[in-house]
């Protein structure tokens, strides 16, 4: 019988442990399936290396997001394939992946012997004021706007579990009126031969992507193969609600002026002064000066619809 460890994050918003033994009953009857409740996101990534270099089959992120993105982490390029129990507030790479939305269809799902495929990760080099940063995003990073939403939304975390996607638009919301109206640029952004002084850099790995429930933010009309990176050079602010529509309905957000999108990169560069600050998937990773994303195909096995 192929073995599955499933980690668990008990703070995810729609975490149980009524949930959690239903789960673990249902994975149990098709795999050796273990359960690890971490206590720290540290704690996560080593547990996932280990059950790779263990050579156990699937490694389950039961929780929302962050879990997903350290699971993610700990078995990048290896045979060891990530599976998904989603039961945080957002979600994203679980809707990405086409899986199912709630915790037992999930977990019915990935013990009734589904397919397996490769998906792309971006790999991370930086630096910020407290030393180095590497790893990888799942599906989503970003350097100053975002990543301020997520440090504004996580200030108020019980209003992200009862008001998920909307807490996330509000943040943004007041992120862009308060903060970003009048900011000038303070960063040199790069890729191949463009060059760009932006205010924020938000880069999405897969097509589409959003952290506002159901409702997709395309960065490009189209999916393209390598990193698709919005450059934001100025926001003014009668252009927030017009970025945000055109988003959504996908028309191409680079029609709105002060917007750079550069489509299918293999690489892209930020070097920030003062210090920016930088989320991956959702998790606030620090403030960062100089941050390097690179295009990693086929990096992460996954279970999951192709």
């Amino acid at each position: 019988m192929p073995r599955l460890l499933l980690i668990a994050n008990p703070l995810a918003s729609g975490f149980t442990g009524a949930m959690h033994r239903e789960v673990m009953e249902i994975l149990s009857e098709s795999y050796h399936a273990t359960s690890f409740w971490p206590n720290s996101p540290a704690e996560t990534q080593e547990a996932s290396a280990k059950a790779a270099a263990d050579g156990v089959e699937v490694v389950v992120g039961m929780g929302g997001d962050g879990v997903v993105h350290h699971v993610a982490n700990g078995i990048a390029h290896s045979d060891t394939a990530l599976g998904v129990i989603p039961a945080g507030t957002t979600n994203v790479l679980g809707r990405i992946l086409g899986l199912p939305s709630r915790p037992l269809p999930a977990a019915q799902f990935i013990a009734g012997n589904p397919p397996q495929h490769r998906i792309a990760l971006a790999r991370i080099d930086a630096t910020g004021p407290t030393g180095r940063l590497s790893g990888y995003a799942a599906f989503a990073a970003g350097l100053g706007l975002d990543a301020e939403v997520v440090r504004q939304a996580e200030t108020t975390p019980h209003k992200k579990v009862w008001f998920g996607g909307i807490h996330y638009a509000r943040s943004a919301g007041w992120m862009f009126l308060s903060k970003f109206r009048k900011r000038v640029p303070t960063m040199r952004v790069t890729a191949g031969d463009r060059t760009a002084d932006a205010v924020a850099v938000i880069t999405q790995i897969h097509w589409p992507y959003t952290y506002f429930g159901r409702t997709p933010l395309r960065i490009t009309p189209h999916p393209v193969t390598g990193l698709s990176s919005l450059v934001i050079e100025k926001v003014p602010p009668a252009r927030a609600i017009g970025l945000a529509g055109t988003a959504i309905a996908g028309r191409g957000v680079d029609r709105i002026p002060g917007m750079n999108v550069w489509a299918g990169v293999d690489e892209i560069s930020v070097f920030a002064d003062p210090p920016a600050w930088f989320q991956a998937d959702g998790e606030l990773l620090g403030e960062l000066s100089e941050l390097h994303l690179s295009f990693a195909p086929d990096a992460l096995a996954v279970v999951a619809p192709r």
